[in-house]
């Protein structure tokens, strides 16, 4: 039985890929490492708790004498890291914890791999989850392939792309057979409500302000979240040790855009007239070194690997929209307390 370590498992994108791993491969012991912060929440993984072949572990992996003892004594197969701090305007906030986090983190996960692993790499593979936010900006033109140089201009950004550098020289230098991804925006459910989709759904619901960042004309890639948990199996099991894939979902949207189709979708759902949803738009102080496009080219994946996302988006929101309307309980019970006191705090109306 292999045994596999996923970090940040109890987040969004983790969740779906614990879940993944834990119903398709019995034969897997899956071990899921989670801090348990503000957006890990072991009510999304409710439904595979009990499976013989899954189990969680509380810790942080800043904290390098426990990584290295849980490392020495579960001998693991595999890593698939995603643990991250991973919100662009926490990071702008406080970006010495994305430091810690997303840089020294990963470090202290390369470090064990490296000593447990020792110099039999037989059959391992360390699997480092990246963003496209590391290649910076694009203009109207052109897309982001594993080619392109980094040029990251948040301290989010800047985070993940030192982690990446880190994971690739850990190959170069020591031979840990390191393989990395980097992907598109996500959505789906269980998603933290700071993110935009299950923000925006929140507060049309419940009749909030819907607070678009300069004029919205901003443009993201968005991938559904089953269909990256989908990607990160495939380049764990068939992807190259050294490799670079950019996994996305070819589908751009201005931010403006989005939302507008949101408030159409919700309208129609919630039994409201026509535009109603669109009067709660009010627009805010842009974000500091706000990125005007991110758009992936997932060629390779589809061209080596054989993956392509299954979902459009138009069909990916409703069901998106759907579950968390039908989910209300989860929904209310990540958004109170202090995430208000945050958002009242980030969000301030120009």
């Amino acid at each position: 039985m292999k045994t596999i370590l996923i970090t940040g498992g109890a987040g969004f994108i983790g969740s779906h890929v614990v879940r993944l791993f834990v119903n398709k491969y019995p034969e897997y012991k899956i071990v899921n490492l989670d801090k348990l912060t503000y957006a890990g929440n072991l009510n999304n993984l409710k439904d595979v708790e009990n499976k013989p072949n899954y189990e969680f572990v509380k810790g942080d992996i800043v904290d390098e004498k426990f990584i290295q003892k849980l490392f020495e004594e579960r001998k693991f197969d595999g890593v698939i890291h995603l643990a991250a701090e991973s919100h662009v305007d926490r990071s702008i906030s406080n970006p010495t914890e994305f430091v810690f986090t997303n840089v020294i983190g990963t470090v202290n996960l390369l470090n064990a791999a490296k000593f447990v692993w020792k110099d039999n790499f037989d059959g391992k593979r360390f699997y480092h989850i990246s963003t496209d936010e590391v290649y910076g900006s694009l203009g109207n033109e052109g897309m982001f392939t594993e080619e392109t140089a980094y040029d990251p201009h948040s301290p989010y950004s800047a985070s993940k792309a030192s982690s990446d550098h880190f994971v690739r020289a850990y190959l170069d230098t020591f031979g840990v057979p390191t393989l990395i991804s980097n992907c598109s925006n996500n959505y789906g459910s269980f998603q933290f409500p700071e993110k935009l989709i299950p923000l925006f759904i929140h507060n049309i619901k419940n009749n909030k302000p819907l607070p678009v960042y300069g004029k919205g004309e901003n443009v993201r890639d968005w991938l559904w979240v089953v269909d990256h948990a989908r990607a990160i199996d495939t380049i764990f099991h068939d992807g190259k040790v050294g490799e670079t894939y950019n996994i996305g979902g070819f589908n751009e949207w201005t931010n403006i855009a989005l939302i507008k189709t949101m408030c159409q979708k919700m309208d129609a759902k919630l039994g409201r007239k026509k535009g109603e949803s669109e009067k709660l738009i009010t627009y805010v102080k842009d974000r500091a070194g706000h990125d005007l496009r991110y758009a992936i080219d997932a060629t390779k994946i589809k061209k080596e690997l054989g993956w392509e996302p299954s979902l459009q988006f138009e069909e990916g929101i409703e069901k998106t929209i759907d579950w968390y309307l039908e989910n209300e309980e989860w929904l209310n019970n990540v958004t109170s307390g202090d995430y208000q006191k945050y958002y009242e705090e980030q969000y301030k109306e120009r």
